[in-house]
């Protein structure tokens, strides 16, 4: 790589100033794009890089809504959360519009835990019904009329539920 001169420097950055473009400086200067590229960002060293992309259909008072939603337990998922934004907000979004926002909050999703519904009456008919037939051979077992058990859903389904 070949140094340049300070008064090549200097033309290069004044060029910049005025706005053209890196194409048009190499054109007038006789420079390769990386040696002006690399005199650019030590010339703009604090100027910020324009990220790019749409912008957020959500506003950060939107966001800040469904974070309020979601810490106070009103809300569990982001399709509930974008529910409950798409009748206020006049343009609707996607559930995948509202993870963004919380992933950009610090949120991030997790299965639900399955529990049973135990009271804790049902703890204590457990505990005697085991000490009552604690004591119980094979023989007494045997005499146990077992049937099949049906299986049904009563609080929700067996898939996985996100929260």
């Amino acid at each position: 790589m070949k140094a340049i001169s300070t008064a090549q420097h200097n033309s290069v950055v004044s060029l910049l100033n005025e706005g053209y473009s890196q194409c048009q400086i190499k054109d007038r200067a006789g420079l390769g794009k990386g040696t002006i590229g690399r005199i650019s960002k030590m010339a703009n060293g604090n100027k910020e890089n324009n990220t790019g992309g749409h912008p957020s259909k959500l506003s950060g008072c939107d966001k800040e809504s469904i974070i309020h939603q979601i810490r106070s337990g009103k809300l569990e998922n982001a399709v509930e959360a974008a529910q409950f934004i798409n009748g206020i907000i006049p343009n609707p979004v996607t559930p995948q519009t509202v993870r963004n926002a919380l992933q950009e909050s610090g949120f991030y999703s997790a299965t639900k835990k399955k529990t049973p519904l135990l009271k804790q009456a049902h703890h204590i008919w457990c505990l005697q019904f085991a000490k009552y037939h604690e004591n119980w051979t094979v023989e007494d077992w045997k005499r146990v009329l077992w049937t099949d058990e049906t299986k049904i859903n009563r609080i929700g389904p067996d898939g996985r539920v996100y929260i």
